[in-house]
This record gives structure tokens, C-alpha cells and sequence, in this order.
């Protein structure tokens, strides 16, 4: 059986609630925690010895974002790939985008996803057809850096492309299907070199759980940490695809996690929130978590190719 662990309401960041919360990510050269809200193009940086909270505006819908090494960001939204700025004089929202690399998606109504860096410094994003009742599958990954630009790879034909996260070694590239439909994760074998995933298998079939596999984190130890959209944990898969642990926290539809802190053991979980009917069974929907979590996180590459 695995370990159970449950975090309450104490954990919660303080005044601050997202439509949807994704791709938290810690940095460590400014001791400050980011995060961004797809449908209210936010950005938020919380300073972790203050708890204070400094947010900014983007021109259109962000997927996910990826720190750059001289501590900007860069973001997958709508349209394309953006470098970012976020303007630091008081009162100053907008963030300032420079577009990298545009994109033309095969279907209208769709934008880019979940995304985060290789260990060679590549970013691995996807997209996804936002209405997801209508079930298209014409979600698919991109490899970006700025040498090569912007290319498809041959993971393609996915509902909600989610979950991407890396081995320590960088040779698995891990991804998931949030979509009712799909509720899958798998494994690949990774060509740092070239950015090419190759070798499909099943890593975890999420069919029979409760809950639908979106945002993930990997420790240092390989296992495969994914937010179980619908029933409120975070599940730790062993590199064998063994669960051995339960995270549950106070938020129904925990979005994505991830490691971070001084010394890489504080876990940041973001959430979703569509209001209303959602609150009246998720009260703290829409939430970020923040706690101790004992185990060991990999930092995250940032975007340098």
C-alpha cells in the first residue's frame, strides 16, 4: 500500500486564487517562486522570505513558461513562443513580449500547453484544442530552442497533451493525456542531442483511478510525481511505475507541481477553477499550496539553446 500524506488548509498561499494555475517553478538566484494563470494571462512571482506577491498581465492566453538563465522567462501562449519581461517599477502590470517563434496551428481554438525545458536546454511544449468537449485530438508537441526555432515532433494526435517532466539522466521524456478520454501517462526514450522522443510505452494507465493525470514533477530518485485532476492528491510513481505514495492536498483539481526551496524539498501545487458550481464543491479551488514535502526535487533547466 502507499504512503498517505495529507496537507490542510494551512498550506495555502494566502489572497491569491487562479482560474487556472500552472507551471510554478522556483528560482533560486532570486529566492522567489513563479507561476502563471492560463485564462487570466497572469504572472505571479511570490518572494519566499516575505510571502509577498508582485503579479503582471500578458497580451493573450499562456500555455506555460520556462525560466530564462539571466532570470527572465520565456512563454508559450496563443499565437507563439515569447520571450518575456516583467517590468519591475511599481504599478507597472503589462509584462513586455518579444515573439521568438510563431506558430499555425492545424485546428482554430487551440493554444499551447504544458512545456518545460530538457536538461540540454531545450524547451518540450504542447497544444491542445481549448474546447475540450470536443474531444479532437489534434493536440501534438513542439522542440524549440532558438537555433533551431520551432518544429514538430512525432508526438501527435493527443486530446490534452500534459505532464512532461524528465529523468534525472534526461534520457525519459514522461508526458500524459488529461483529457476523460485518455487519463494515460507514458514513457519514451529521449535524445537530449537531437530533442527526439522515441520508443512509446505505458508508463501509468489512469483509467481505472479516480483521478486524471495532468502537471508533474520528477525528485532525484526518478520517480514520477503527477497531480490527479478530480481527486485532489498528487500520486510519487516509482522509475518501475509503482505508486508508493499519496499526497493529498485541499484543492480538488491540483493542476501541477513542483519542487523547490532552499534546499529542493518544498513542493509549490497550483490549481484550477472555473467558479461558481466549482466552489461550491472546491472551496479552495483555484488555490497555491506550499509546503515541506521531505523528499529531494531536481531544479528545472532553463531555456538555453
Amino acid at each position: 500500500m502507499p504512503d498517505i500524506v495529507e496537507f490542510g488548509p494551512e498550506c495555502l498561499v494566502p489572497e491569491i486564487r487562479n482560474g487556472t494555475g500552472e507551471s510554478p517553478v522556483w528560482d533560486p538566484q532570486r529566492n522567489c517562486w513563479f507561476w502563471i494563470d492560463i485564462p487570466n494571462r497572469g504572472v505571479h512571482r511570490m518572494d519566499a522570505a516575505t510571502g509577498a506577491i508582485r503579479s503582471w498581465r500578458l497580451a493573450e492566453v499562456v500555455g506555460s513558461m520556462v525560466l530564462r538563465p539571466d532570470g527572465g522567462m520565456v512563454c508559450a501562449c496563443t499565437t507563439g513562443i515569447f520571450d518575456v519581461g516583467l517590468p519591475e517599477e511599481p504599478g507597472v502590470e503589462e509584462a513586455a513580449m518579444t515573439l521568438l517563434a510563431p506558430v499555425t496551428h492545424p485546428r482554430p481554438g487551440m493554444r499551447f500547453n504544458d512545456g518545460r525545458c530538457d536538461r540540454s536546454g531545450r524547451l518540450l511544449v504542447s497544444s491542445m484544442v481549448g474546447d475540450i468537449s470536443l474531444a479532437d485530438a489534434a493536440g501534438r508537441w513542439y522542440a524549440f530552442s532558438r537555433a533551431e526555432g520551432l518544429r514538430e515532433t512525432a508526438l501527435q494526435g493527443i486530446l490534452v497533451p500534459n505532464g512532461s517532466a524528465f529523468s534525472p539522466d534526461g534520457r525519459i521524456f514522461y508526458n500524459s493525456d488529461t483529457h476523460p478520454k485518455g487519463r494515460m501517462v507514458w514513457a519514451y526514450d529521449y535524445d537530449p542531442d537531437t530533442g527526439t522522443p522515441f520508443n512509446k510505452r505505458m508508463f501509468i494507465d489512469m483509467r481505472e483511478m479516480v483521478g486524471r493525470p495532468d502537471g508533474a514533477a520528477v525528485d532525484v530518485d526518478g520517480c514520477y510525481w503527477i497531480c490527479c485532476l478530480d481527486e485532489g492528491c498528487i500520486k510519487r510513481f516509482t522509475p518501475a511505475g509503482v505508486l508508493d505514495r499519496i499526497v493529498r492536498v485541499p484543492m480538488l483539481k491540483p493542476a501541477m507541481c513542483a519542487f523547490g526551496g532552499a534546499d529542493g524539498r518544498s513542493m509549490m501545487v497550483t490549481s484550477l477553477s472555473r467558479g461558481g458550481a466549482d466552489l461550491e464543491t472546491d472551496p479552495h479551488g483555484g488555490r497555491v499550496a506550499l509546503f515541506e514535502i521531505g523528499v529531494q526535487g531536481l531544479s528545472e533547466p532553463r531555456l538555453t539553446r
